[in-house]
């Protein structure tokens, strides 16, 4: 018991502490294929601290909504990167970890994103706030029949069942995989203002997505915004490595198997942060009314891998 609360207090801090290493190393890789001079790895935590001791600035006309999404946004992610089991199965907040109530975790995160978007009462914090909600509303749906798909081989919708059954079960060739793993990956572009539904760089009024909805923070707002944003991409990695590379977790009981565990965390998660840069290097951002017909194919993908699953069961 005490070795499963230590394990599980390991992965939560893991997650919110490499969450900026993360993206410093996407935006290094992505200015070497650029190119460019590439910026220093640990640049995001540099930034960070230095939000952290700058004076907030925040408008008389807002409520608490917006002073209050900013620990929402960060509760949230830490949430969901530590319920995924990424390092070992069965710990302490595994039964906590079901597939429903973590699309549930990414909605409500979304709902408080949304409204403090429109508490400002600025053009831009309303136009963010229902561009999010408009790619959310295809998004989700799309993710719960990615969660159904793998759902149905596990016969259950616990992340921890799944995850065990997939990493320590029968290794099987499903075609169905290749149809869900492609959907998760364009979701998670699109749940985390990626490249080619959203660029995290812009600031142009007629594109951006996620920057509309936080022109107004500042200071330690906007460093917990911001923080909230890497642990996001650290949950959804560890998710599809959870789900599609599961090779490597601990099982549950075995502390000796977390040091691999640990090692094989880090190279996906080096490897997950290459092809993200290279897609962003070699995509091109489309046209916002072009977006919803990238998330339907990720929604169709979703279905046609649930229909072969079932079509092979029988």
């Amino acid at each position: 018991m005490t070795s499963g609360i230590v394990s599980q207090l390991f992965q939560s801090a893991l997650a919110v502490l490499a969450a900026p290493l993360l993206i410093g190393w996407v935006n290094m890789c992505r200015a070497w294929l650029q190119n460019r001079s590439a910026p220093s790895l640990l640049q995001p935590y540099r930034a960070l601290h230095k939000l952290f001791h700058k004076d907030a600035a925040i408008s008389r006309n807002t409520s608490w909504i917006f002073r209050f999404n900013p620990y929402v946004q960060f509760g949230c992610m830490w949430l969901a990167a530590g319920i995924v089991p990424v390092l070992a199965t069965d710990l302490p907040l595994a039964p906590a970890a079901d597939v429903v109530a973590l699309v549930g975790v990414f909605a409500v995160a979304r709902v408080f994103a949304a409204l403090a978007a429109m508490d400002t009462g600025t053009a831009f914090g309303g136009l963010g706030a229902r561009r999010e909600m408009f790619i959310g509303a295809l998004a989700e749906p799309a993710m719960l029949i990615v969660f159904f798909n793998l759902s149905l081989i596990a016969q259950s919708t616990s992340l921890n069942t799944i995850v065990e059954t997939l990493a320590h079960g029968n290794f099987l060739i499903r075609p169905s995989f290749a149809f869900a793993g492609v959907a998760f990956y364009m979701v998670a572009l699109a749940e985390n203002a990626r490249v080619p539904v959203d660029n995290p760089t812009t600031h142009l009024e007629l594109t951006m997505i996620h920057e509309a909805m936080i022109l107004e923070y500042s200071a330690r707002h906007l460093a917990l915004i911001e923080w909230a944003v890497a642990v996001k991409l650290v949950a959804y990695s560890a998710l599809g490595i959870a789900l599609f590379v599961p090779w490597g977790i601990a099982e549950a009981g075995n502390t000796a198997a977390l040091p691999l565990a640990l090692l094989a965390l880090a190279g996906k998660l080096f490897v997950g942060g290459a092809v993200l840069a290279t897609l962003e290097t070699v995509l091109a951002k489309l046209r916002l009314f072009r977006a919803p017909e990238f998330v339907a194919t990720a929604f169709l993908l979703a279905m046609l891998g649930v229909l072969l699953n079932l079509v092979l069961q029988r």
